[in-house]
């Protein structure tokens, strides 16, 4: 029986839900747990309005699903609270975080189960993020290119993402580098689900580099097939909780030179098989 209060509506059949009837600053007894780890498992992201969180409130959400991951780039801005990656743009801004279909952290050799990302200033117009579900994806392929992909592992790299992006000096600073399966296999839901993205993914290892070049960018237009998507349009005090396991997102900068300004969260995850 479900905690009473607690709504679900989704946004689509794919991916995405809205949770109404939960007060995330509270602690979650296990029945409000269990609800809304179900919720994610089944929707890939969820959206929470009208939440009000200190810091270490965002922090206690975030633990309840498992121990918190640390940047390996991004600078603590907010003192005290190492976990916590700022997210920002305004007038200023060269680049924003998330500006291309990615999963965070993916070069992560344990890329991040989850995020968790409480948006506190917001843009009078735009600024929305897409989601894409990666099982969608998965589900689309044809079965001789999905017999393809399943033998096959790609590399993740940090590099080219991270050095020089944050304005802080990284001179022999090593970045995250990883090879995870092409497709993995969700460890709660079981479904499969493509596992490559623009952000950080360079090469699959098993074909020749112009095979590679290719498969990829086939992958990467795929992934952008508005079928698999859902739109979510902030609100101050608007929380989004994605499955990186799963799920990719966009973040749109259709907003410069307005500011946009949030703190995220992220779970630890484990290797992906």
């Amino acid at each position: 029986m479900a905690p009473q209060g607690i709504h679900a509506e989704k946004l689509t059949p794919h991916v995405g839900a809205v949770v109404s009837g939960v007060d995330l600053s509270e602690p979650l007894d296990d029945r409000t747990f269990k609800k809304i780890h179900d919720c994610l498992i089944e929707n890939g992201v969820i959206f929470f309005r009208d939440q009000r969180l200190t810091p270490d409130q965002q922090k206690d959400f975030g633990r309840r699903f498992g121990e918190l991951h640390v940047h390996p780039a991004a600078p603590g801005l907010v003192e005290g609270h190492p976990e916590i990656l700022v997210i920002h743009a305004d007038e200023k801004s060269k680049h924003v975080a998330g500006e291309v279909w990615h999963s965070d952290v993916s070069c992560d050799p344990e890329p991040p189960m989850g995020s968790i990302l409480y948006m506190h200033e917001l843009p009078p117009v735009g600024g929305d993020t897409l989601f894409a579900s990666m099982y969608a994806a998965y589900d689309a392929l044809s079965e001789p290119i999905k017999r393809l992909l399943e033998e096959c592992t790609a590399i993740h790299d940090g590099e080219h993402v991270y050095r020089g992006r944050y304005g802080v000096k990284d001179e022999g600073k090593t970045f995250p580098k990883a090879e995870h399966p092409v497709i993995r296999t969700h460890p709660v839901s079981g479904r499969k689900a493509l596992f490559v993205n623009s952000g950080f993914t360079t090469r699959i290892v098993q074909l020749k580099r112009s095979e590679s070049d290719a498969m990829l960018q086939f992958l990467f237009r795929h992934i952008e097939t508005p079928e698999f998507h859902c739109r979510f349009r902030w609100q101050e005090r608007s929380i989004a909780f994605w499955d990186n396991r799963c799920v990719q997102h966009h973040a749109m900068w259709d907003y410069f030179p307005q500011r946009r300004h949030g703190h995220r969260v992220t779970v630890r995850g484990d290797k992906p098989f």
